[in-house]
């Protein structure tokens, strides 16, 4: 036990960064809206992200490097290659960068459920002090350079969101043979937007270049591989216990007039008390720290594959990424902009990306010239594939929601 918690590491931040606030309160709105018939979307959607992220982590193992800069390797085509870059450019440089400000926004709304407001003004606009506070714990933590601080910081954050929003689900009292229930899969017309929001939040693109990188920075050979799938599975489903315990506590609240996790947290206090309101709020503070930390660390992980930068976590060039990507979120977090056409347009990259790069992860980890006796088994294809489909479908659900909403 000593030795696997020692390992723990890259899976843990990976799960940190699906539960961000995004997906907190997709899983709230889902138990508000749904009860706990959704739960065994949570269940696919965990299974499906750990296949996908097996795949990322064995590739970062074995290859010793990066998603991207395997793919700006192994795409001979110039053509293709550019293509390839831009879009992985956009949507995840750029598309963190606009989602960014949602993160930070997200740890806010948990400190000001607790501590209450703060903010100053400034002539016309109000200057948000959580978030600058926010964003500095995150620069000084991503400023700081090492890969092991970063460990130590997500392991006892991860353990706060996963006690916190546990305990809520605890103190709302569920009924058990209900929950139960949830895990057999059912669905209508108004839950499958729902669903796909759910899974959707779990799969994400980002994670597989963060995923490959952060292994590469830990094991330095492929004797670790085993050490890397246990590590990921025990975070990944920790992730979707999380998850779980979130969708439950907004279902068994009974709460209807709920349009966010912060408004659950304020609205449990009345039925609950107030432990239940600082769970809550701090699960959410816990996850929106966390996502504002590997959201500019996965862009910057990016650009470097992609460009072929050399230098690690320390190097200049890394850190005026990340660093770049962090102000942007501050500042649309503090002055309280939303900035709605940077993240249609980062939804509608991602929405084209995560597909493309399933596929492209799928074809290179069954190439014996990168991952010799390591590539993919018969059983690892067959749902592997089953995987794409489902983030073929997600990718054009995606980008067709988006286009309906201009």
């Amino acid at each position: 036990m000593r030795n696997f918690l020692k390992n723990l590491g890259p899976g843990i931040l990976v799960s940190a960064a699906f539960i961000g606030p995004g997906t907190v309160t997709v899983c709230t709105l889902a138990g508000v809206e749904f009860g706990y018939s959704l739960l065994w979307a949570l269940l696919l959607s965990v299974f499906s992200c750990i296949i996908l992220q097996e795949m990322s982590a064995r590739l970062g193992v074995v290859s010793q490097k990066g998603l991207s800069e395997v793919i700006r390797e192994e795409i001979k085509r110039p053509f293709l290659r550019v293509f390839a870059i831009i879009l992985i450019f956009s949507a995840i440089v750029i598309g963190n960068a606009a989602y960014e400000a949602g993160n930070i926004t997200g740890a806010v709304l948990g400190a000001q459920a607790i501590f209450g407001d703060q903010s100053l003004q400034l002539g016309s606009f109000q200057l948000n002090l959580w978030s600058l506070l926010i964003g500095f714990i995150a620069f000084l933590l991503l400023f700081s350079g090492s890969y092991k601080t970063l460990e130590k910081v997500f392991i006892g954050l991860v353990l706060l969101m996963s006690i916190s929003f546990v305990l809520t689900a605890i103190l709302t009292k569920p009924d058990i043979f209900e929950v139960l229930k949830g895990f057999i899969p059912t669905t209508n017309a108004a839950g499958l937007l729902t669903v796909m929001a759910i899974v959707g939040t779990t799969v994400v693109p980002y994670n597989l270049f963060l995923h490959a990188s952060l292994v590469s920075e830990k094991w330095k050979d492929s004797s670790f591989l085993p050490t890397a799938r246990k590590e990921l599975v025990v975070s990944i489903l920790l992730g979707g216990v999380v998850s779980m315990a979130i969708l439950i506590s907004a279902a068994s609240a009974g709460i209807t007039d709920v349009n966010s996790a912060a408004d659950m947290a304020l609205s449990l206090e009345p039925l609950f008390g107030k432990f239940a309101t600082w769970f809550m709020a701090l699960g959410l503070l816990a996850a929106g720290i966390t996502s504002s930390i590997t959201a500019p660390l996965a862009a910057a992980y990016v650009v470097q594959g992609s460009l072929g930068w050399k230098g690690g976590m320390a190097s200049a060039k890394f850190k005026m990424v990340w660093a770049g990507v962090l102000i942007l979120g501050v500042f649309f977090s503090s002055l309280q902009i939303n900035p709605i056409e940077i993240i249609r347009f980062a939804q509608i990259a991602n929405g084209i990306l995560l597909p493309v790069i399933a596929i492209f992860l799928f074809w290179i980890v069954n190439k014996h010239s990168v991952l010799g006796q390591h590539r993919n088994s018969v059983w690892q294809n067959i749902l592997g594939i089953l995987v794409i489909a489902l983030s073929v479908f997600l990718g054009i659900k995606a980008i067709v929601s988006v286009i309906g909403s201009f």
